[in-house]
This record gives C-alpha cells, structure tokens and sequence, in this order.
C-alpha cells in the first residue's frame, strides 16, 4: 500500500466538505440505512448485471452475486456508522474494497456509473421515506469518498505495478505520464 490511508480519508474529508454534523446526521440514520441497504444493493446490482461484460465478472465463481451483495449492505450500512468514527478502521476498510475491485476486475468505468445508481435511488428512497435534504446531502458526501477510495487503488496498484516491473523512479513516471497526457 502506497498511500496512508487515514491521511487520504481526512484529505477527501476536507475536499468534499464532510463535518462532524455529516457524520452526526449519518450516524442518527444508521438503522435506516441499514434497513434499505438490501433494495439498494438489488438496483446495484441490477444495474451491474445488465452490462455483459459485468455480468460475466459477477458471476465468474458460484455463489460471487451473494456474497456481493451482502459485501454491499455491509459497506452501505458502514457509510452511515462510520465503523470506528470514520477513523483508521473505515479508511483500511475502504482502501482494501478499492484494491478487492482491482483484483477481480471492476473498472472504474463501471463504478462510477454504478455509484451514481446508488446515489440517485437513494435519493429517491429519501423522498419517499420524508428524509431531510440533508441527510441526502452528507450521503453523497461520503459516497464521493468511499468512490475516490476506490480510484485511487487503480491508480496505486498501476504506478506500484509499472515501478516495480520496470525499475522506474517516481519522478521518471510521473514524468512519463505527463508527457503521455500531454500527447493526448
């Protein structure tokens, strides 16, 4: 692991703007956000299912969608717990699910979309259930988080990877990637 993962967490923190009443406000809904964690990992994963190439990822090994699934109500439920505070505990946890969709081939290419999914049906379960704007507000906050988390482990895992296989320095990659970007 490349990056300290706390230092990350409280530097996402500060950029999208989430603050102990984010978290207050997360945490006085947990058992709602508990409660609708199921429907929300089925439009998830609906949504996943219907892209073949995805779909054949989900389920590449039997019972994969499952244990998905529960994975996903888990890591909704925690969003609003915040597992330790939002603390060393959540950040490693959400380091390790960004390097876990690295592994079995989740590209970004599908999580974003797939996030602006979950963002947009709870948003939608928040009206109907009479939730204060609010409460959608510090959600999409910690959403954005978790989602940066998850982007950062491709980023990670490709610059450690190309470093390692090639014997490259830092700054010769950076270097390099500059000048690639700038071909673009």
């Amino acid at each position: 692991m490349a990056i300290e993962t706390l230092a990350f967490l409280k530097t996402l923190e500060q950029r999208v703007g989430l603050t102990p009443e984010d978290k207050s406000i997360l945490k006085s809904n947990a058992e709602w956000g508990l409660e609708i964690a199921p429907q929300m990992a089925d439009h998830f994963y609906a949504y996943l299912g219907r892209d073949q190439e995805m779909n054949a990822i989900l389920n590449q090994t039997e019972g994969r969608v499952h244990r998905l699934h529960e994975t996903f109500i888990q890591w909704f439920h925690q969003m609003f717990t915040g597992m330790d505070d939002w603390g060393t505990e959540y950040a490693k946890c959400r380091w390790h699910i960004g390097v876990i969709h690295v592994k079995i081939g989740i590209v970004p290419q599908y999580v974003v979309p797939a996030m602006g999914v979950v963002v947009h049906e709870v948003g939608k379960t928040l009206k109907s259930h009479a939730k204060p704007e609010e409460l959608q507000e510090s959600l999409g906050k910690i959403c954005m988080i978790d989602l940066a988390f998850i982007e950062q482990a491709y980023v990670e895992v490709a610059r450690s990877a190309v470093l390692r296989e090639t014997g490259w320095s830092e700054a010769l990659f950076k270097r390099l990637v500059a000048t690639g970007a700038a071909s673009l």
